[in-house]
């Protein structure tokens, strides 16, 4: 396993070549970017961008391991309206697309929503219609991943949706994809489960972890610390 961090932890006011800079510095390995609404890494970023990217973090020492994005929050792929829907599958290609281009071998993904209590007027989806649409968003989706040969990982998230283990494992069955798997974040399960039991259920569909940690007495949001104070069994986790 190799030790990467996401480019979320640094000032977004602070360049790629900064970031990078930063990271290889601290003693990271790698770096998870993201597709952003606007700026480097977007909708609208080219090869010759991406390529520069690549080589940016490649001068500094460093692998580019995975392409997250936040904008799954805005354009649910599960949502009520067919236009934010198809807006996600393109963002979805675009992920991909950038990802093959940048050297990363996959994506982040979330997959839906039922609901976001952190999200302000957010949509509230039946559960089974966003079921039914995610499974077939993710099915069309997994040729593009074979295309590109970059794994879609499905991240955990406080979404109310794909919940336990158990309903994710078999999702990801239903789709019967190589390039399909998990998004593991150790720390988005602690709330109402565990990490450990997560992990050997989910077993090598695990394509990429998210290493967090959380405090459950704290609740919400707030509950998010710095890794080792909060209530993850990491002896477990890692064994």
């Amino acid at each position: 396993m190799k030790k990467g961090i996401n480019i979320w932890s640094f000032n977004p006011a602070k360049s790629h070549k900064e970031i990078f800079d930063l990271a290889k510095r601290a003693g990271f390995e790698g770096i998870e970017l993201s597709l952003d609404a606007s700026g480097p890494v977007s909708m609208e970023s080219g090869e010759k961008e991406l390529l520069a990217i690549k080589k940016m973090a490649a001068d500094a020492g460093l692998e580019l391991y995975s392409l997250a994005t936040g904008q799954f929050w805005v354009y649910p792929i599960t949502s009520n309206d067919p236009a934010k829907r198809a807006h996600a599958k393109e963002i979805v290609k675009k992920q991909l697309e950038s990802a093959a281009i940048l050297g990363c071998d996959s994506i982040l993904v979330i997959p839906g929503l039922v609901h976001a209590d952190f999200i302000p007027d957010c949509e509230i989806i039946n559960y089974a219609e966003a079921y039914d649409r995610a499974l077939e968003a993710v099915c069309e989706l997994s040729a593009f991943a074979e295309k590109w040969k970059v794994n879609i990982g499905l991240e955990n998230v406080w979404n109310k949706f794909l919940v336990s283990p158990l309903e994710l494992r078999d999702f990801i069955d239903k789709v019967n994809s190589a390039y399909i798997g998990s998004y593991f974040d150790i720390g988005n399960v602690v709330y109402n489960g565990y990490p450990e039991q997560w992990i050997s259920i989910l077993g090598n569909r695990i394509k990429k972890i998210h290493f967090k940690d959380y405090r459950r007495a704290a609740g919400g949001l707030h509950g998010f610390v710095d890794l080792l104070a909060g209530d993850v069994n990491w002896p477990d986790v890692t064994a």
